[in-house]
């Protein structure tokens, strides 16, 4: 298989042989690759065999179906009548008109191997995993530290917990209060 590029290094050697070009100046000696792309958009050549990427690749019936098309117009034959010739021509009928030389239609490399994408939706899906045990609730108390500011704490306190975390508090308050974030040091709305 080659490239776009490729398969027109071909053709333009394919046609150095026995080609005398275009009789009326207006169509190209070789063709371009807009040209190509033309050709198979509107059915006078194949679409590419494969793609690898954005790349299209071509093979030798491309390669044959070019020639042959260059050949008929020199002939002085129009695109219309050349289709009409070519619709479902062998591989056999095309080298017989493209008379393209042995070397040129060899590739020399094997053809690509194409990555195969998983089929995800034909298989079945995965039962879902076992949802974990939900955790265990633990109570929780409040210890109000003044200001309207309350410290949530899991588990019983007695009263001496609940006056060491007070004045454990106290440089977490002023900071509060300096900032006016506490109900007593600001309005509420």
């Amino acid at each position: 298989m080659w490239t776009l590029d490729e398969l027109l290094d071909r053709v333009s050697a394919a046609l150095t042989a026995e080609y005398s070009g275009a009789p009326n100046g207006r169509v190209r000696d070789v063709p371009d690759r807009r040209a190509v792309r033309w050709y198979a958009t509107t059915g006078l050549v194949d679409r590419p065999s494969a793609m690898r990427g954005r790349t299209a690749l071509y093979e030798k019936r491309h390669l044959l179906q070019l020639v042959a098309v260059k050949r008929l117009q020199s002939e002085g034959r129009a695109l219309a009548e050349i289709q009409e010739q070519l619709a479902g021509a062998t591989d056999q009928t095309l080298a017989a008109i493209a008379r393209v030389p042995d070397g040129l239609l060899e590739s020399g490399d094997p053809p690509p191997q194409e990555a195969v994408r998983p089929r995800f939706w034909a298989e079945p899906a995965a039962a879902p995993a076992a949802a974990p045990p939900p955790a265990k609730a633990v109570p929780l108390n409040g210890v109000a530290l003044g200001g309207g500011a309350v410290l949530l704490v899991p588990g019983a306190l007695t009263a001496a917990d609940t006056a060491d975390i007070a004045a454990a508090a106290r440089p977490l308050l002023d900071l509060l209060a300096a900032r006016g974030l506490l109900t007593n040091e600001r309005e509420l709305p």
